[in-house]
């Protein structure tokens, strides 16, 4: 394809016609997306706007002229010169440098802002040094150290400033540390993972969105959104409960555009179960039915599979207080076990503060991820792979939650406390109370056993019977989605529970899981799992119950 046309007029047309060709054929090799990264000169291959809107940037601000090789817009690899592939290992080589000053990795790197000049700044600063003739570190490793240390003793914003103030001092005259800490962050700006700060009812009920976006109060228990001083004036414009939402999606993007991750996100597609155990998840009935049931899906090995978990946590690391702060944190399982949990590859989605704990409310803060699933499970177009080279639409699913029990009470809608506390068991739950203790105790877990296993016939050492019953069948996610359909949960903590003229019936559940508007998650057989110190923990209580 003649490109003489980049090198012309903007004015002529002959750049009109180039401009016109290259949409066609970016049109006829992308297939059927409607948006495309821009080539314009501002935009540099890494903003996606549609035809119309690059067609303009082409016309009033130009194509970049460095842009030989249309890779982005369909052109096949083969084609690339060896001119074009020195200018991609120095790219590269670049890359590699900033990431070995920051202790960072490809990963790391997929969190970096879409503003090329951003990144720019970040590539600039990477090479500049922290002070003439200094060859260990440079201004941007220098700030990241420092302000990995502000994390890790939990410095104050004023403390840093200080500590930035008292470090230049000791540097040679002309040194490139910032001097503040507004200034450090705005050069690590560029560096920070893109979030959302969504307000909440203090009570759990609502979150300040679309429909409510712009409301001042609680519609369901009336109180402010805005934050209540001791004397009794609200703060207008400063929310009394914030929740931080980290959009996962722009990071699975991101995670493509990685050659080495990209790869590796495939793994499970080439392994083989050789002993017949499940070594990985994708040899587990879940992933294996989400393959059979929708062909489509199993067939693209990208497509991820997803666990979520939560849990509650003081972040001011102190045992007499009772501040409870629940992240959400989502792995993806189609990594190698080596890579999956480790720490850069756990997600962080949600930030929900305390003071207290959400509980059965936490369905209220999963809104926005569960929107996100959603959107991840019809798919998500124009997501490129650096590994093979080309763009494709990109699914999710989530195959299960792993919690500690009581946490897989609030996300399941389950009974886990009382004398319905078994999930598996329900209604049927052998419970007693002790007369003297008054703790409620469970006693029929030797069902489980084999049936002529000796611990069946043992009467003294338990409740004074032999057990000659046999395990209940785990309810199907349909049959449990048939026993909360009808459960009208009232969020919030003023006015939790739920209403209707038969919810008095379902003593085992308290509500409908937020999971269930996912289309998938109801054909799921297993959908909340355990961790393992929360069954290492229930053992030692049979094992004491057995003394």
């Amino acid at each position: 394809m003649d490109k003489s046309w980049m090198h012309a007029d903007r004015r002529s047309k002959a750049y009109e016609l180039g401009v016109e060709g290259f949409l066609n054929f970016a049109s006829e090799n992308l297939g059927n997306t409607t948006e495309i990264r821009c080539p314009c000169v501002k935009c540099g291959n890494i903003r996606l706007f549609g035809f119309g809107i690059i067609r303009e940037h082409l016309y009033f601000i130009g194509i970049d002229q460095s842009y030989k090789i249309w890779r982005w817009h369909g052109e096949p690899w083969e084609w690339n010169t060896n001119a074009s592939r020195n200018v991609e290992e120095d790219e590269q080589s670049r890359f590699s440098y900033v990431s070995e000053e920051l202790g960072m990795d490809d990963n790391d790197f997929a969190n970096i802002g879409s503003d090329p000049y951003e990144f720019a700044n970040v590539i600039g600063d990477s090479d500049q040094p922290l002070y003439l003739g200094c060859s260990k570190y440079t201004k941007l490793s220098a700030l990241v150290k420092l302000y990995n240390l502000k994390a890790k003793h939990g410095m104050s914003d004023v403390c840093f400033t200080e500590l930035l103030i008292l470090q230049g001092e000791f540097l040679p005259e002309g040194n490139t540390l910032p001097s503040s800490m507004y200034k450090a962050k705005k050069t690590l700006s560029a560096l920070g993972m893109s979030y959302e700060k969504i307000h909440a009812c203090p009570n759990d009920c609502i979150l300040y969105r679309k429909e409510y976006e712009n409301a001042t109060n609680c519609p369901t228990c009336g109180i402010s959104r805005w934050k209540e001083t001791k004397d009794g004036f609200l703060k207008e414009g400063v929310a009394a409960k914030v929740v931080w939402y980290f959009p996962p999606i722009p990071r699975f993007k991101r995670m493509f555009q990685s050659h080495k991750i990209a790869k590796s996100l495939t793994w499970h597609a080439a392994r083989k179960s050789v002993d017949g155990y499940m070594s990985h998840p994708a040899d587990s009935p879940s992933w294996k039915l989400v393959d059979e049931k929708w062909p489509d899906f199993g067939n693209e090995p990208r497509n991820l599979r997803l666990a979520l978990s939560s849990d509650g946590f003081n972040p001011h690391s102190s045992l007499s207080s009772r501040y409870s702060c629940w992240p959400v944190m989502l792995v993806t399982y189609n990594l190698p076990p080596w890579l999956c949990m480790k720490r850069k590859f756990m997600m962080l989605t949600l930030l929900i503060s305390g003071p207290k704990q959400p509980e059965n409310d936490i369905d209220v803060y999963l809104e926005p991820l569960i929107d996100d699933l959603k959107s991840l499970w019809d798919g998500i177009r124009g997501v490129y792979d650096a590994h093979i080279g080309e763009y494709f639409t990109l699914r999710a699913a989530l195959l299960w939650t792993i919690n500690d029990f009581p946490a897989y009470g609030n996300l399941s809608g389950c009974v886990v406390k009382g004398y319905k506390a078994c999930p598996i068991c329900g209604d049927d739950t052998p419970s007693h109370r002790l007369k003297n203790g008054h703790k409620i105790c469970y006693l029929g877990h030797r069902k489980w056993l084999p049936i002529n296993h000796p611990y069946r016939r043992q009467r003294a050492a338990v409740n004074g019977k032999p057990e000659y019953g046999m395990p209940p069948e785990p309810l199907t996610g349909e049959e449990v989605l048939h026993m909360v359909e009808d459960i009208n949960y009232i969020w919030g903590s003023k006015n939790g529970g739920s209403v209707g003229e038969n919810d008095g019936d379902r003593v085992c559940w308290k509500k409908k899981s937020k999971f269930f508007d996912l289309e998938y998650w109801k054909y799921l057989p297993v959908r909340h799992a355990l961790e393992l110190c929360t069954l290492r923990r229930m053992f030692a209580i049979v094992s004491l119950v057995h003394c």
